[in-house]
């Protein structure tokens, strides 16, 4: 299966539009493991169990264990999603962005080393930074589009005065990633969703894409505005919370309080696409 089709699949499955960032803090951990950057793959792995069957995807965010020299924890977690959950599509949140041989050494790194079923990716670099990703059959690639960080306004948001219809930086590479440089129907957009207005305006321009869309939860994004602004069109979506699962319990049992917190934000999710 592609990854669009894994999505299209754990969504259906799961009847979810939840993703559940992997992010993991050791000063954060409950008990016995807080502090020690070891009991990463144990923490993690314990989450995956708990929520597997409520989400359409996992997020590994890479520098959370590259920081603490957790790589091969990484790819150990990774194998076990593969056990526990072969039907949940793996991204992993890498945020590469170069060209030539050194994102063929990065496509490489995220889908043959870890195993990803999607990465993210910076577009800034051009088309040519993309398309080592896209010679990987059925993988997935998420462009940065319009992030939620403040410092996101002063590149996205700038006017375009060169191109047709003068769109702002975020509305053009959504419009690239829908048309041109989708050349194997392997792309989607990252999209923040402290800005549901925005999330509007890049469904009006790429309507069919999957977007991933962070910042609900714990970074305070609203789960019905955003749910409302992303289903426009009809693409995929995934709207991903980490801290707010991840660290939902500060006990022994800490996996089933981050079940118990996915259960609830499911809940939302799913509320406010009937609405």
């Amino acid at each position: 299966m592609t990854f669009i089709d894994m999505l299209r699949d754990a969504s259906t499955r799961n009847d979810s539009m939840l993703c559940v960032g992997l992010d993991p803090e050791p000063s954060r951990f409950p008990g016995a493991m807080k502090g020690d950057a070891s009991k990463i793959y144990d923490f993690c792995a314990a989450i995956v169990d708990a929520t597997h069957d409520l989400v359409n995807s996992f997020k590994p965010q890479i520098a959370y264990f590259a920081a603490h020299r957790a790589e091969d924890q990484l790819e150990k977690l990774m194998e076990h999603m593969r056990r526990v959950a072969p039907h949940v599509p793996v991204i992993l949140d890498a945020k590469r962005g170069d060209i030539g041989s050194t994102a063929e050494q990065y496509a490489k790194e995220a889908f043959e080393r870890y195993g990803a079923d999607a990465v993210t990716l910076s577009p800034f670099m051009g088309f040519d930074s993309i398309t080592p990703y896209l010679k990987y059959e059925g993988k997935g690639a998420f462009l940065l589009c319009r992030t939620s960080n403040p410092g996101g306004d002063d590149l996205q948001a700038q006017t375009l005065a060169d191109v047709p219809g003068n769109p702002h930086m975020f509305e053009h590479v959504a419009k690239l990633a829908q048309g041109p440089w989708n050349t194997n129907g392997q792309l989607g957009l990252v999209v923040g969703a402290t800005r549901p207005h925005e999330i509007e305006r890049v469904r009006a321009v790429a309507p069919t894409l999957p977007l991933l869309i962070p910042g609900v939860g714990a970074q305070g994004g609203d789960a019905v505005a955003t749910v409302k602004a992303a289903r426009i069109g009809g693409g995929p979506i995934i709207i991903n919370s980490s801290r707010a699962i991840l660290y939902a319990g500060q006990g022994d049992d800490f996996a089933k309080a981050a079940r118990e917190a996915a259960i609830a934000t499911r809940a939302t999710l799913q509320a406010a696409a009937q609405s």
